[in-house]
């Protein structure tokens, strides 16, 4: 993760300042370029995304997972761009920001949002955390196959977990995942996957 600029942008510059290739993110009015995701990161984003994808299908609900999509949280100059973002299509006509910037700000728009950990785990377990709990996202998942994250958040000793937050009452409640345990997902509550099976999806 690389900052790119010292000046501090608004949300609405860094819209219109953000070129098609790279991946940028604005963290608090200052434009970071995300370093280049490891061959396993993207294996393991792939086959969630993929597992997921047959689940609303099969379910036909309203839903997409966007490549470029912003989330943006309504009290900061920050837009972040999740490994996997599922979208509520019915409600991006209520979305200011979609139709030009392919943004979203609200719940309603946003089921389930999963980070899978990189070297930055700080600003998933911290930054993004805190931001997608402000915006009422109800469900987020931290995947955490390298055990990279803060003892006070995976425990001691590290190994390789899944975090998954609820929103419950306005504040982010999590459970834990580990090894052959069964994952347990409100908004796909038939998906069929262990901790295990999502982290081997990151061998070859």
């Amino acid at each position: 993760m690389v900052q790119v600029l010292q000046k501090l942008l608004t949300f609405a510059e860094f819209a219109d300042w953000k070129p098609d290739g790279g991946r940028y993110e604005l963290h608090n009015g200052v434009i970071v370029e995300m370093s280049q995701p490891l061959g396993p990161h993207e294996d393991i984003i792939g086959f969630i995304a993929r597992k997921i994808t047959v689940e609303f299908d099969r379910l036909n609900l309203p839903y997409s997972i966007p490549k470029q999509a912003l989330v943006k949280p309504p009290k900061s100059e920050s837009g972040y761009v999740p490994d996997i973002l599922l979208l509520n299509r019915t409600n991006l006509v209520n979305e200011p920001l979609w139709q030009k910037q392919s943004t979203v700000t609200q719940a309603a728009s946003i089921p389930l949002i999963i980070e899978v950990v990189s070297t930055n785990w700080r600003d998933d377990y911290l930054t993004k955390l805190r931001d997608y709990e402000e915006i009422s996202i109800p469900e987020y998942w931290i995947i955490d196959y390298l055990g990279l994250g803060g003892i006070r958040y995976i425990g001691s000793p590290k190994q390789p977990t899944i975090s998954i937050y609820l929103l419950i009452d306005g504040e982010y409640q999590v459970t834990q995942f580990r090894n052959d345990e069964k994952i347990i997902s409100p908004a796909f509550t038939d998906l069929n996957l262990t901790a295990q099976q999502i982290f081997k999806a990151g061998n070859i």
